[in-house]
């Protein structure tokens, strides 16, 4: 059943929290997903047949959380992911990131390292609204989001993504690959090089970026951003087990 919490700045964040193990596993998606997701429920299914604590959710403005989606910003879904692990988690955890929730992930680590036993990425976006996004933007497009405050991006998984000025300026306060990131628990990362999405060298430069013992990047041939088929959903899954037993060494 689908539980809610207040955050320190109003919002209000809808939740499931199975108890267990830990270090728990928290699931952080994507950019308009929701922890309806096919690999946040698989991952709390595999973790509650393991005795592991799970904490799956939705930042604001996506699925039963509230605000609207386009009020929002990567400053604020970082905030949303902070005050879950710290109001809703005990000790550090493993942070498993999808695309988005990959840079959130990075953000959390470097603010609250100590909550942070490790790390696993999938499709992991860190930078996008600026790498992606704006990099990509014609003058069109850029005048537009200026002027009018917004810009409609199509979309491959449903109605257009409504990009504000608000989300990409916020972005640029948020960046991860400028810098050296530190994350000092084992880190998996796990990218398709047919992601349509995340090019290939967005994992490369994040495997360049982290600084820590134990980082690791598995490429996938054929698989795309969605990494949801049975066969990546059990990389996935390998994945989580070999960081969960590196922390536990």
């Amino acid at each position: 059943m689908t539980e809610f919490f207040d955050t320190p700045q109003g919002r209000r964040i809808a939740y499931h929290h199975s108890t267990g193990a830990e270090p728990g596993v928290v699931f952080l998606g994507g950019f308009k997903s929701d922890m309806q997701g096919t690999k946040a429920v698989h991952l709390e299914a595999w973790a509650k047949a393991r005795g592991r604590a799970f904490l799956r959710f939705d930042y604001s403005g996506h699925g039963e959380s509230s605000g609207a989606f386009s009020d929002g910003c990567i400053g604020d879904w970082a905030e949303d992911a902070m005050a879950a692990i710290s109001g809703l988690t005990e000790g550090p955890q493993v942070l498993v990131g999808s695309s988005m929730g990959g840079w959130i992930s990075c953000l959390v680590a470097r603010a609250m390292p100590e909550r942070v036993a490790g790390f696993v990425g999938i499709a992991a976006a860190p930078d996008f609204t600026e790498d992606s996004m704006w990099a990509g933007f014609d003058d069109g497009q850029k005048a537009a989001l200026n002027e009018a405050g917004q810009v409609a991006l199509p979309s491959d998984y449903g109605d257009p993504y409504i990009i504000t000025r608000r989300l990409i300026e916020d972005g640029r306060n948020q960046l991860v690959l400028r810098d050296p990131l530190s994350i000092s628990g084992p880190v998996r990362l796990l990218q398709g090089t047919a992601d349509a999405d995340v090019k290939l060298s967005v994992a490369l430069r994040l495997l360049d970026h982290i600084r820590g013992g134990d980082v690791r990047l598995t490429l996938v041939k054929g698989a795309d951003h969605r990494f949801s088929t049975p066969e990546c959903l059990r990389l996935i899954e390998g994945a989580v087990e070999e960081v969960l037993a590196a922390c536990q060494r």
